[in-house]
């Protein structure tokens, strides 16, 4: 017979696992609670949790309080039901992404911080985070921003008087964002003094310039020369914008590039002395140009690869032999356009040709002609005539702010387009289960 006291036993334990069995089922519906309907997929309560928590680290982390849950929770939710808009209609457009990429973006990712794969998956795992919700964000994540560039960013344009405009005007405006690292150095005038007191002051500052840009140091020079009270920190003024920098040095400093001393500055404390020790923001750009030629054989149902080759050969030993590449350019380069100008293509810079061109090109010496060189066009030979840096810096600030107003415009342009997407879609949202 069982005993009383154990037949309790038996009961309280059935019980427990009866409540334990309910709550299962309890928590399991909570999570299977539809939260919204977006057009014809779901959005569930476990998702959205899953996703909440996801958010919440990521607020955490940053140091930033944590929104009401509510607020969090109709936050996320609403970025939830956008990005499932935009997946449905990367599915009806065809839009995929292979293993093989995916893999590929999370080694660059990893590799970008300074890591493999391996290490970068046990970093993500010690921050709470499975590296397969990682690779499924990516996922997301680049199937959205394809269709955003099929969708938008093909039909975004800026023109060059859209650019010239920008410098004109709001360019003006950024040069507030330029930070300049000065030196300092004062040869202070006592107030009340006289000529001859102003006379050597004056001196000794000139004295001091030209020595400066003898190359005398300047930090040393403002330790032992310098009244001013950073004179022990070399007068190193640190960094600073054009709007902290003192109104009467603001002219001399504009004339300044990196490296430079200005003349004395008169002001009632005495004679300054500027170095631009560094500039940020303004800096020149340089780049490679290559005065290149060349003769092009196109391939075509009479001439194969094989006897485009044999004709550049041809060609190539009468141009050891003496003849003028320009000559031979206008007769036998199927190049039109440049067959005009004797094969000339002028001065190049990096990415202006097809890569196996530049690649070939970029191995020959001055007058060297190359070997025949397949691209896309046909077969080539190529002749280097010379080789420059030059200053890009106005065509390299002009492609940033051409990059800049894209981007402007295409940020606006697709806040307007997911606001459409939203709007016009069938979202059904339950609030009383937020």
């Amino acid at each position: 017979m069982i005993r009383l006291e154990n037949m309790k036993k038996i009961v309280i334990i059935l019980l427990l696992n009866h409540l334990l069995f309910c709550s299962f089922l309890v928590h399991a519906e909570v999570l299977d609670t539809i939260v919204a309907v977006v057009e014809d997929d779901v959005i569930l309560e476990g998702e959205l949790q899953k996703e909440v928590l996801v958010i919440e680290q990521r607020i955490q982390q940053s140091k930033s309080a944590v929104p009401p849950a509510y607020v969090l929770r109709k936050q996320v939710l609403e970025k939830m039901i956008v990005d499932k808009l935009q997946r449905q209609l990367a599915e009806k457009a065809g839009i995929t992404v292979s293993e093989e990429m995916l893999n590929s973006s999370a080694a660059d990712i990893a590799k970008r911080n300074n890591m493999d794969v391996d290490a970068f998956r046990a970093e993500l795992e010690g921050q709470g985070i499975s590296y397969q919700s990682f690779l499924d964000n990516m996922r997301n994540e680049i199937i959205i921003n394809q269709l955003r560039g099929r969708e938008i960013g093909g039909r975004i344009k800026v023109t060059d008087r859209e650019v010239e405009h920008y410098m004109e005007t709001q360019d003006k405006v950024g040069e507030e964002s330029t930070q300049f690292h000065l030196g300092h150095i004062l040869i202070a005038v006592k107030e009340g003094a006289s000529s001859s007191e102003i006379q050597k002051a004056m001196a000794k500052a000139d004295d001091l310039v030209k020595k400066l840009r003898g190359g005398e140091d300047f930090t040393q020079a403002a330790i032992s020369f310098s009244d001013d009270a950073n004179a022990l920190k070399g007068g190193d003024l640190g960094w600073r914008t054009r709007g902290e920098i003192p109104t009467l040095f603001v002219n001399d400093i504009q004339q300044l590039k990196q490296g430079q001393v200005s003349e004395p500055i008169r002001s009632p404390s005495g004679f300054h002395i500027i170095k631009m020790v560094e500039i940020k923001g303004t800096e020149n750009h340089t780049i490679l140009k290559t005065k290149v030629r060349h003769i092009l054989v196109k391939t075509n149902e009479l001439v194969d690869d094989a006897e485009a080759k044999k004709r550049l050969l041809a060609l190539k030993a009468r141009l050891t032999d003496g003849d003028d590449f320009s000559a031979l350019a206008r007769a036998h380069s199927d190049d039109k356009g440049s067959a005009l100008k004797g094969g000339s293509l002028d001065w190049v810079g990096p990415g202006d040709l097809v890569k196996p061109f530049e690649e070939a090109m970029s191995k020959l010496g001055i007058n060297e002609i190359s070997e025949p060189v397949q691209t896309q066009f046909g077969w080539h030979i190529i002749q280097v005539l010379g080789r420059e840096n030059k200053d890009d810096s106005s065509e390299f600030k002009k492609n940033l702010i051409r990059e800049a107003i894209r981007k402007r415009k295409i940020e606006e342009e697709t806040e307007l387009w997911i606001r459409k997407l939203r709007d016009e879609a069938f979202v059904e949202i339950h609030q009383d289960r937020l």
